[in-house]
């Protein structure tokens, strides 16, 4: 079967679906490539590229709308586009399906296939596909560069002979894929950066990352997140007075605020008003990264930059990833290579369309000449998320009766093991020699306090502690080295062995904690 990329028609648009990398991946899939001339060049890819990549040209859409049995594109197709498909063609795109009722009836007309890269489950079998997450996580990066060009300002702190110069401060709003990549640009530039998210349980990630998270003075049950497919859930009236509160309170301390805020298919929240805006400083910045959805700032124009009476500029562009095309261009086509590879399981260039797949049926929404959207839920969570019991608060009363029968119950296995530990010491030293016996119970002594310095120790330190304390091995190798030069051909193997086996220990230690340490290392 053949594969083919037509060159985007929306104005402006500088992304492409197929690459000559992604092509190659194809070809190995058993796909012969087709893609319009000039379809790479907004992105940096040429012709000549292609060709190389054996990727086979052709002259206009018709040709390769024609001749192609699967097409693959970024944009939601035109009216146009739809009019080319057709029976047991395979579109691959972006289609909004919940807004573009006509393109699916189009598609059923047509009796086309169409998978929607937007409609990827978000499962963790499906990440490598998950078109959205890529373009967000280029949004989210592009927006603090966006932002970085309209401050006029340095990011970073700086103290020169000129004078002191202060960090800029900035605030994410959403600390999901497109928020996350703006914190870690923003920080990477010096910034000082605090994240919101209605979703509390991020507030690891965020702080991992070196942001503060904005928590707020305010309890609220919120939705798993796999009810609502990854995304946050909507909030109570009384969160959102709350959130607002909070956000008024920040407006006149924040340089930069970006927003990101979307849910698909619905109108993106207002959550930065007009009065905020007002409350910035002159030569702030804001970057709606919803505007195409009506934008969370009151004042954004979608792809328009605005600056306000007093002087806070609010960028509402739609096309950050296409701002960076070679980048997007070649997360998007990796993202169609993945779900072609899922779509060829016997790499024999055929597409087998199985609907009994959650990640191929929950991306297709029309099917053999009929509308297949909504899917039903995949049958793995999006997020699986354990669910929290409730313990019962017990009384000052039921508090002590528990931890004096937690006591007894330890000292009487500590009793037991003892008088067990004694009565075999006892036995041994019928037998054995004395000297042995005064080396045996000093090598008991060690266990013993060993095993209650560890035992003391939280589960949580365990590695790294076992990692560092692995270097007491050395004192085996010297006692090691004193007996390997003995007579008995016996205690030098045993020696020798010792020797080897605590050298592992010792550089497998050093080995384990230099690689935890190069975790919490900036690059």
């Amino acid at each position: 079967m053949k594969i083919g990329t037509p060159k985007e028609v929306i104005e402006g648009e500088a992304r492409v679906a197929m690459t000559p990398d992604s092509a190659l991946q194809l070809q190995k899939l058993g796909y012969e490539c087709l893609i319009e001339t000039g379809a790479g060049l907004a992105a940096g890819f040429t012709d000549a590229a292609y060709k190389e990549a054996g990727v086979t040209i052709k002259k206009t859409a018709n040709a390769l709308w024609k001749d192609a049995d699967i097409i693959a594109k970024v944009r939601i197709p035109t009216d146009e586009e739809m009019g080319r498909l057709t029976k047991n063609k395979t579109l691959i795109s972006f289609f909004n399906p919940g807004g573009n009722e006509a393109g699916l009836e189009a598609a059923k007309a047509k009796g086309a296939n169409v998978i929607a890269m937007e409609m990827v489950p978000r499962i963790s079998r499906a990440q490598k596909m998950d078109a959205l997450s890529s373009m967000a996580n280029i949004a989210g990066y592009r927006a603090v560069i966006e932002a970085g060009n309209n401050y006029g300002r340095f990011f970073t702190g700086q103290i020169t002979a000129a004078g002191k110069v202060p960090p800029a401060r900035v605030l994410v709003v959403g600390a999901g894929v497109a928020g996350l990549a703006a914190i870690g640009a923003a920080v990477s530039l010096g910034a000082v950066v605090y994240a919101f998210d209605v979703r509390p349980e991020v507030a690891e990630q965020v702080e991992s990352m070196g942001a503060e998270f904005v928590y707020l003075d305010f309890e609220e049950e919120q939705q798993d997140g796999a009810a609502t497919g990854g995304y946050a859930s909507v909030s109570s009236p009384e969160f959102r007075e709350a959130q607002l509160a909070k956000f008024r309170e920040l407006a006149p301390e924040m340089d930069i605020v970006i927003t990101t805020a979307l849910i698909p298919n619905r109108e993106a929240p207002k959550l930065w008003l007009e009065d905020m805006v007002k409350a910035m400083k002159r030569g702030s910045v804001i970057v709606d990264l919803a505007a195409e959805k009506g934008g969370n700032v009151e004042g954004t124009v979608a792809d328009e930059k605005v600056v306000t009476d007093n002087g806070v500029t609010i960028i509402g562009y739609t096309d950050f990833p296409s701002r960076m095309a070679a980048q997007a261009s070649s997360l998007y086509a990796t993202n169609i290579r993945h779900m072609m590879t899922d779509l060829t399981p016997e790499k024999d260039g055929q597409v087998n369309h199985n609907m009994d797949d959650d990640v191929i049926r929950g991306a297709t929404v029309a099917f053999d000449g009929e509308i297949t959207f909504p899917p039903p839920p995949p049958k793995v969570a999006a997020i699986a998320a354990r669910p929290q019991e409730k313990v019962k608060e017990l009384t000052p009363e039921e508090k002590r009766a528990a931890e004096v029968a937690a006591f007894k119950a330890q000292t009487k296995q500590q009793v037991t093991l003892l008088a067990v530990g004694a009565a075999l010491v006892l036995t041994v030293g019928l037998v054995a020699p004395a000297s042995f016996m005064q080396h045996f119970i000093v090598f008991l002594l060690s266990v013993f306090v060993g095993f209650q310095v560890i035992w003391g120790v939280s589960h949580s330190l365990h590695t790294p502690l076992m990692a560092v304390t692995n270097a007491i091995s050395s004192i085996i190798i010297l006692g090691a080295l004193m007996q390997i030069g003995s007579s008995s051909v016996l205690i030098t193997i045993l020696a020798a062995l010792a020797v080897f086996m605590a050298g592992i220990n010792i550089f497998g230690g050093f080995l384990v904690t230099r690689r935890m340490l190069a975790m919490f290392q900036k690059s």
